[in-house]
């Protein structure tokens, strides 16, 4: 394993050491926003931002029409626990029949080890659910981190890395990494829309989803098969 560590060190470029540091500063990141969110620092922001997608003097009613307010239930269900879900047994079992069981096996576990530790970082930081406005959605739990938001970018961003290892031109790569972008700040921002999450919550789970994602994305590389020469 240190052997290739090594090997992988050394043929590090500049776009794949940023994603090194990245690796590094996703963790740092929920860490120092949790400390901030834990001392009441970031609540003028939080009230601030969730208050201007509302129409001012009534608070129950989100900015925008009623069908945009529809729109928004339907793209916070992609991060969703069930529809997630269903998403990564149909891309395990997929990734097993196309034999690779390597990447079905790591696609698995980030996505179960994101669910999990967002459940536990809930109960452990224990953060009231927003009560300046109206929920436009059920919630069941703690607020911080965003479990809509860890998930989705747990799993559509090591999802897209699975599916672009396989893929040889660029610019597909691009639209496979660009249409997972869509997905998880689309879902997060329909977290605060709804009232649900405060916007740091919604912070704290894309740190926290990207971390598992950048460490799927490590394990994808330390045990890609050697090339045989």
């Amino acid at each position: 394993m240190i052997k290739r560590l090594i090997a992988l060190a050394s043929r590090l470029e500049g776009r794949t050491l940023v994603a090194w540091i990245a690796v590094v500063g996703a963790p740092w990141l929920f860490l120092t926003l949790a400390e901030e969110v834990g001392e009441g620092d970031t609540d003028v922001v939080d009230r601030h931002l969730l208050l201007a997608l509302r129409t001012p003097g009534a608070p129950a009613d989100p900015v925008g029409p009623r069908w945009f307010e529809e729109a928004m239930r339907d793209i916070t269900a992609l991060g969703g626990f069930t529809l997630l879900t269903i998403t990564t047994i149909v891309a395990v079992l997929l990734l097993i029949f196309h034999d690779r069981r390597r990447e079905a096996l790591i696609f698995g576990a980030t996505v179960v080890l994101a669910q999990v530790s967002s459940e536990l970082l809930k109960v452990f930081y224990d953060r009231p659910r927003p009560s300046l406005v109206a929920h436009g959605g059920f919630v069941y739990s703690q607020s911080f981190p965003s479990g809509h938001s860890a998930l989705a970018a747990a799993t559509f961003f090591t999802l897209a890395t699975v599916v672009a290892s396989v893929e040889t031109k660029k610019r597909t790569k691009a639209v496979i990494f660009g249409l997972a972008m869509v997905f998880v700040v689309t879902v997060g921002i329909s977290r605060v829309y709804l009232g649900v999450h405060w916007p740091t919550d919604v912070l704290g789970g894309w740190a926290l989803g990207a971390s598992w994602a950048l460490v799927a994305w490590v394990a994808l590389g330390l045990t890609r098969p050697r090339r045989r020469s």
